[in-house]
């Protein structure tokens, strides 16, 4: 919790004044049974009504005036604690957002979202719930015990008692659910990659029929967080019961000896009315007391979860002083020197001394088996990982020496997974180039064949795209995200097998439409040989390693892989032969 404080130092002001009317309204809580004292003693007993006028246009005040402090305190605690909430959700998302693919591997997504939605919450109940209580319900303990010993020492002894052993109570149930609700959190980032893998994959599971099976595993988890929710609530609901019990017992001994002592003489009717309601109110506000400490568990189990994402050290160091814009143009624009990868926690390499040129306006074609390197080439290309071993040359200058958000300006990359967001289309292709024209963004769509996709939606760049792109078709997603990486103005534009749902027909015209782009280096991952065959170069992956670089015709006559590849496919070459 300590590493979140910062965020609240914008409030101190709140953070002020919230516990100190809080704290007036305590002492104006404390004074009413001695108001009412001198109301049953000289007002009723002694038959003086000025008293019980007088004392009664007092207690009316005091009510209307604590009424006041404690609306005031609400307020400036609930303003402190949702400016805390907005200013940590605003840096955790700012945080999360420059993780490396790495750290988002290791964090899981699932639990991510977990930190930014509930945990925050609870850590914003928190922050509200101390701000108003943490000081005010222990002091109305510790006054209601002291106004008591100003009225009869002899009577009050029974306070000394009964509050060490509820603070005992406390401390002990508060010791064993800390851990537990910490456990409860990682449970409930179980559970929710689970609902997300669900929902994102409905349709390969209906397509399965598994959705009985699913239905189980998503049964089973939730049973398990709910026994760990129930033995934590089984610890929590003790609290309440064990304060009540102890208060009341308490209670009824005052009231005892109370009377004893109005019998002897010592204490009048009144003043064991006070000492009742001073018990009275140490009851109610260790009971407030313990569902803040109920909450206050969660909010720092939560806080702990927080802290520890914000403490992340990210995998990507952006450490670059040179910008890629200020780089001459080069007849080399990317280069791999001996570069070797293995992925964070993965014993193998999975690029092995890769080395290839790329010239500037190649189209260059990579291809290769599932798991053969394809991908990570495009990944260590955009430095979304940092090699293990080698340099990855941009213009001639180590990719790691120029700050990525240079770097990543220059390249557009269309990832394998086709990913729109809901939004109008218009929204979705400003997104790789805020000043794009219309017209700009008109030429894109056209270069990657999707002019019939507008068209027949009828709303031209307004088309409106649901969620994940879910009224779109997979080959239509494929091609709108094309379009959105043909916006960028970029030197290099890479296809990660992103035409996968694409037609033969369609495929063949976008790659026509690509080699229109003059000046323009492209590279074309894929696994199929017809989507690199015409490539000026082609670079043949097979488990990490570089198997062969050439023409089409060249690798069918030097490279067996590629070969192999080629005949799995039944593609032929120009004089019809394998």
């Amino acid at each position: 919790m300590k590493k979140l404080l910062k965020f609240l130092s914008p409030y101190k002001k709140e953070c002020v004044i919230a516990p100190a009317f809080k704290m007036l309204e305590a002492i104006f809580e404390l004074i009413i049974p001695l108001i009412i004292t001198g109301i049953i003693d000289r007002g009723i007993t002694g038959g003086d009504r000025s008293v019980i006028f007088k004392s009664g246009g007092m207690l009316l005040a005091l009510y209307v005036i604590g009424l006041t402090c404690a609306l005031t305190a609400q307020f400036f605690a609930a303003k402190a604690a949702v400016g805390f909430a907005r200013s940590l959700r605003k840096s955790l998302y700012e945080k999360i957002l420059s993780f490396s693919h790495e750290n988002i591997d290791q964090s899981g997504t699932a639990s991510l979202i977990t930190r930014m939605t509930g945990d925050i919450s609870q850590v914003q109940n928190g922050v509200n719930m101390t701000l108003r209580l943490l000081l005010r319900s222990p002091f109305i303990v510790f006054g209601a015990m002291i106004m008591a010993f100003t009225i009869n020492v002899r009577a009050a002894l029974i306070f000394t008692v009964v509050i060490p052993v509820l603070f005992i109570v406390v401390f002990f149930i508060t010791l064993k659910t800390i851990p537990m609700y910490k456990k409860i959190q990682g449970s409930l980032d179980s559970l929710t990659g689970h609902i997300r893998e669900n929902l994102s994959g409905v349709r390969v599971v209906r397509a399965f029929s598994a959705g009985n099976r699913e239905k189980k595993d998503f049964e089973d988890e939730n049973v398990s967080m709910y026994r760990l929710n129930l033995v934590t609530s089984r610890f929590a609901a003790v609290l309440n019961p064990a304060t009540l019990i102890i208060v009341n017992l308490a209670m009824l001994i005052l009231i005892f000896n109370g009377a004893n002592l109005v019998n002897d003489g010592t204490l009048t009717n009144g003043q064991v009315y006070a000492l009742v309601n001073y018990m009275s109110q140490i009851l109610v506000e260790l009971v407030k007391l313990s569902n803040l400490i109920i909450t206050l568990n969660r909010a720092l189990a939560c806080a702990g979860r927080i802290g520890d994402t914000l403490s992340v050290e990210n995998g990507l160091k952006d450490e670059g002083t040179v910008s890629a814009d200020d780089l001459a143009d080069t007849d080399e624009i990317l280069k791999f020197e001996g570069v070797s990868f293995k992925y964070p926690g993965s014993g193998e390499e999975f690029i092995q001394d890769a080395d290839f040129t790329v010239k500037a306006g190649e189209h260059i074609g990579v291809i290769g088996g599932t798991g053969s390197g394809k991908s990570t080439i495009i990944s260590l290309m955009m430095r979304f990982y940092d090699v293990t071993s080698g340099r990855v040359l941009f213009k001639g200058e180590d990719i790691n020496n120029l700050t990525l958000t240079s770097l990543r300006k220059h390249i557009s990359v269309v990832p394998q997974r086709a990913q729109l967001f809901s939004g109008s289309l218009r929204e979705n292709l400003l997104l790789a180039n805020p000043d794009a024209t219309d017209a700009d963004m008109e030429r894109a769509v056209e270069l990657s064949v999707s002019s019939d996709v507008v068209k027949a939606k009828g709303e031209g760049l307004d088309l409106e795209i649901r969620e994940g792109g879910a009224n779109l078709s997979g080959g239509q997603k494929q091609r709108l995200t094309i379009a959105r990486a043909l916006v960028k103005n970029a030197d290099i534009y890479a296809l990660d097998d992103s035409s996968s749902a694409l037609d033969y027909a369609t495929d063949a015209k976008l790659r026509g439409n690509l080699r229109t782009l003059t000046g323009k280096t492209v590279i074309i991952v894929s696994q199929r040989i017809v989507s690199v065959k015409d490539c000026d170069k082609i670079i043949v992956m097979d488990e990490g390693k570089i198997a062969g670089i050439g023409t089409h015709e060249d690798l069918m006559d030097k490279c067996p892989v590629y070969k192999e590849i080629c005949e799995s496919q039944n593609t032929f070459d120009g004089e019809g032969s394998l």
